[in-house]
């Protein structure tokens, strides 16, 4: 599934679907070739291809199902979490901080090009297991809708502009908040990695589960940037907080997706890639239209 995924966006991509960049990096072990046959590595990858439930695990899931919706909230009370998710949240932040939730450290191995192409994958193994996967499925794909998909080609825009102030702190850009900075970027074209030529968001980022796995690896590529926002302000402070965050290439700001409204620490069409890492899924999906 993830290879047909991957390669529907590569249709895209030759159609009128604006990108600025593009990968040619794969995981290690692409989804399609993961068997699992020995029980002891199950923890091997974060999930595994064809797995079949039996009679059993099937009936015990239903019932969980069944079990779970047997009460439901009620319709005030949707409404109160609803209208005040970001309040709920910093409190649960307060109490379990950053030691709830596990580090994220497997997701550069299934989506290496979340990565700068400079970060060359050095396991051989990423491209010889790719390739065997990719073979494979030529003649699925060339009966698709879909034309002849060119080789894939590792690049990415280079922004003008000197790679002075790249040691700029966020105490620069305190004041983004203010009317006379909500325009700023756009008219004068400071703002937090204006000098960068490879940008990254992440979208409800948390505690920083994501961002450091990501952070430490671009410590060796210092023309990236990494953004990262959560309506939850008690997340934004923690990661702010831990040791590893450097202002020079990270800026985490509070930020609600959902509402339109709420201008961005940078202006637009400057991004390369996006993360939502299980957003999309704790989002009413009436307000999932305004991201």
């Amino acid at each position: 599934m993830n290879m047909i995924w991957r390669n529907s966006i590569s249709c895209l991509r030759l159609g009128k679907v604006p990108h600025r960049y593009q990968s040619g990096y794969h995981p290690v072990a692409p989804l399609g070739s993961r068997i699992l046959t020995d029980p002891a590595k199950v923890f091997e990858h974060n999930m595994w291809d064809h797995m079949q439930w039996s009679k059993e695990e099937e009936v015990a899931a239903r019932k969980k199902v069944k079990d779970n919706s047997a009460v439901r909230v009620l319709l005030k009370e949707q409404v109160k979490y609803e209208r005040e998710a970001s309040k709920y949240w910093d409190t649960f932040y307060k109490i379990h901080k950053n030691k709830f939730f596990k580090d994220r450290n497997w997701l550069l191995r299934e989506f290496p090009e979340i990565l700068p192409v400079d970060q060359k994958p050095e396991e051989k193994a990423r491209e010889s297991s790719w390739d065997l996967v990719n073979r494979s499925a030529t003649n699925c794909f060339s009966r698709m809708h879909c034309p002849t998909m060119p080789e894939e080609k590792n690049h990415y825009e280079k922004s003008s502009g000197s790679s002075e102030g790249q040691s700029k702190t966020e105490s620069d850009f305190s004041n983004l908040d203010s009317e006379k900075h909500k325009k700023g970027p756009m008219k004068t074209g400071l703002f937090p990695g204006s000098n960068a030529t490879f940008r990254i968001l992440e979208v409800g980022c948390g505690a920083g589960n994501s961002v450091f796995p990501i952070l430490n690896t671009l410590q060796n590529s210092p023309e990236s940037f990494l953004y990262c926002c959560d309506f939850a302000s008690g997340a934004v402070e923690l990661i702010k907080s831990h040791s590893s965050y450097r202002a020079a290439q990270c800026f985490a700001f509070v930020h609600d997706v959902c509402d339109d409204g709420l201008p961005y620490p940078f202006p637009d069409g400057i991004l390369d890639v996006i993360l939502l890492v299980f957003v999309l899924s704790s989002i009413h999906p009436d307000r999932t239209l305004f991201i």
